[in-house]
């Protein structure tokens, strides 16, 4: 509360803020007191958590960045050096055969020194009370990081890292997880943009493969999809906009991953049930209504095969429901490589579960 009172002199705004925390929260129809922090899942949980959480943002701006950030760039590699040179004099030579085995050759090898000693980066992110930093250096100054959050985190805050919860993984061989993301780096020697390699080093986001098979089991009885007869009292309407709705904000949420595609199991889960509930509710089959609601509609990526059930009403236009692909904008930025954020193998992460206090 001390914070707040800093900057907010509205002596009633406080007080509402003070009960809040100091209702308590109900589990199981069970009254709990609030011993400290902010319930899960309430509404001034993120916003309390940022107000309160902004030391640590300054703190990791003016003096963790500045102490382990070193260079401009990467040395060259040397042996990637060796290789470039032997590929100009190739070409100067006019030896076509050579310049093709010493393209592949060259891609073999990173073009930067990978543990180069003068080269440092830490990048840090935080949403509510869950942070995610990203180290290009040695392991044991990774230590070091960690060591200085939990001490400044204990001495300024009162607040301590969860042993069990903060994670440290090498991001070449490991993915950390993130707001619901698996991030981690990218390798393929095999992924070109005008002859270079596009995607080594970069940071990728994916969707964990849990995710996916939590949203599918939603759908699913014994291993297959099934109808959902909490649904069959809806209007068909009602129904399609309804499954359409939970697959769109699925794949907006994800639309970042690499994996993207994967979604495609849940795509095909969603819509047999969503079949087989029509079905269910109109005593027919799936293939029958399939067969009614076949159809095809205009996307940005050109005619798609959908489910589309249309409704004429008298002197208004038509209701139209559809289910298909929730389709994503081609980024053309997505495979390239961000500049800041080439490396990021090293991930110290805090996810606090129970309810705690923030002031």
């Amino acid at each position: 509360m001390n914070i707040l009172r800093k900057n907010i002199h509205d002596n009633r705004f406080l007080r509402l803020i003070e009960g809040a925390l100091k209702a308590g929260y109900c589990e199981e129809w069970t009254y709990h007191p609030s011993l400290s922090g902010t319930s899960q899942g309430g509404i001034v949980s993120p916003i309390l958590s940022t107000i309160y959480l902004d030391q640590l943002d300054r703190f990791v701006e003016t003096t963790l960045m500045p102490d382990y950030t070193k260079g401009d760039k990467r040395e060259r590699n040397s042996a990637y050096g060796q290789v470039a040179n032997q590929l100009q004099t190739a070409r100067r030579q006019g030896d076509l055969e050579r310049v093709r085995a010493l393209q592949k050759e060259l891609r073999q090898h990173p073009s930067k020194t990978q543990d180069d000693p003068g080269y440092r980066r830490l990048r840090y992110i935080r949403y509510a009370d869950d942070f995610l930093f990203g180290f290009a250096g040695p392991f044991e100054e990774a230590h070091q990081i960690k060591d200085k959050i939990a001490s400044f985190l204990q001495t300024e805050l009162k607040l301590t890292l969860s042993a069990e919860k903060t994670l440290m993984t090498h991001a070449h061989t490991g993915r950390a997880r993130f707001l619901g993301y698996e991030i981690g780096i990218m390798y393929s020697s095999t992924k070109l943009d005008r002859s270079r390699r596009s995607v080594n080093g970069a940071v990728g986001m994916y969707i964990p493969e849990d995710v996916i098979q939590a949203k599918r089991k939603r759908y699913l009885r014994d291993g297959k999809p099934i109808h959902r007869p909490e649904l069959q009292n809806d209007s068909e309407y009602d129904i399609i906009i309804r499954y359409q709705g939970e697959y769109r904000g699925l794949v907006q949420y994800y639309g970042l991953a690499q994996n993207l595609a994967q979604l495609g199991y849940v795509k095909w889960t969603m819509e047999t049930s969503l079949l087989k509930t029509l079905a269910s509710k109109n005593q027919t089959s799936t293939t029958k209504e399939s067969k009614r609601l076949n159809a095809t509609t205009k996307t940005p990526d050109g005619p798609r095969k959908c489910l589309q059930l249309t409704i004429q009403r008298e002197q208004k236009k038509p209701l139209i429901a559809i289910w298909r692909i929730a389709t994503q904008a081609t980024q053309k930025s997505r495979h390239r490589r961000p500049g800041h954020t080439s490396i990021c193998p090293i991930e110290i992460r805090n996810s606090r579960k129970t309810p705690q206090r923030h002031m």
